[in-house]
């Protein structure tokens, strides 16, 4: 195999099993622990839990997410690796893997975790004054914050609309919101790192995307029959719409100018 082929490889092994690890015990246990098997308890080897094996114990499965984020990173390191961007192929793959650990575990828990914020925070301070230079990275950090705090008002305004609503026809009522406390970490994150002025533009075009996708899963809950009416009440993380925003925009700019008048 050529030296052009095995590093991107490697370092989409490398990256998926990153991923994938912290995607199961940060949430479970807050700390770099011991991967255990989800219905027993019990310990996997390491040899197993890297190919995705099923325990040993009791033959849990353990479902195809490992292969969608293995197949995914091969996909963005290959692209990385082909067409990199200025920040070079190791920074490029780093970021890539933090992006994937925060809209994995978003997606499945609704969780963008302390940890993955601090890291990023640090991450993207980095790039960002390499990039942009102090002064825009901060600006941007700031106004990722403040825009996202505006929404995140209006977000926690809007359940309290739709908790009346629910209780006025008798529908059971839950303390969901449309965004979290860990959007806004998210959004200064992403401040820093894009920078200003295009935060405005990363966090709307993530908005944006969120909708799209929002209202791809609505359609396609109604037409399957499996929610009715309760379908256009369904709740959706943001973080991976704003992720996806920041990776068009740092690594497709030709895409996103494309998509402007």
């Amino acid at each position: 195999m050529s030296f052009s082929l095995a590093l991107p490889l490697l370092a989409a092994l490398l990256s998926a099993g990153v991923v994938n690890y912290l995607a199961d015990e940060l949430p479970r246990t807050r700390r770099l622990s011991r991967p255990v098997c989800t219905r027993c308890g019990h310990a996997y080897t390491w040899l197993n839990y890297l190919a995705a094996r099923d325990c040993t114990q009791c033959g849990n499965r353990r479902g195809i997410r490992p292969w969608i984020v293995l197949g995914g990173m091969l996909a963005v390191c290959a692209f990385t690796w082909w067409q990199p961007h200025r920040m070079g192929f190791g920074l490029g793959v780093l970021l890539l893997t933090y992006f994937a650990v925060v809209v994995v575990i978003d997606v499945e828990h609704r969780l963008i975790l302390r940890h993955t914020s601090v890291f990023g925070g640090l991450l993207a301070f980095g790039l960002g004054w390499w990039l942009h230079g102090l002064l825009p990275t901060l600006l941007g950090g700031a106004a990722g914050f403040g825009i996202m705090s505006l929404f995140y008002g209006l977000g926690i305004l809007f359940t309290r609309i739709r908790a009346r609503r629910l209780q006025a026809v008798g529908s059971p009522v839950d303390d969901e919101e449309a965004l979290g406390g860990g959007d806004v970490t998210l959004a200064a994150i992403l401040g820093l790192l894009l920078g200003w002025p295009l935060i405005w533009f990363g966090l709307l075009l993530g908005v944006l995307l969120g909708g799209l996708i929002g209202l791809i899963i609505v359609v396609v809950a109604l037409l399957r029959g499996h929610y009715g009416r309760k379908a256009l009440m369904l709740f959706m993380p943001y973080g991976p719409s704003f992720i996806l925003s920041a990776f068009l925009i740092i690594f497709l700019p030709g895409f996103v100018a494309g998509l402007l008048p």
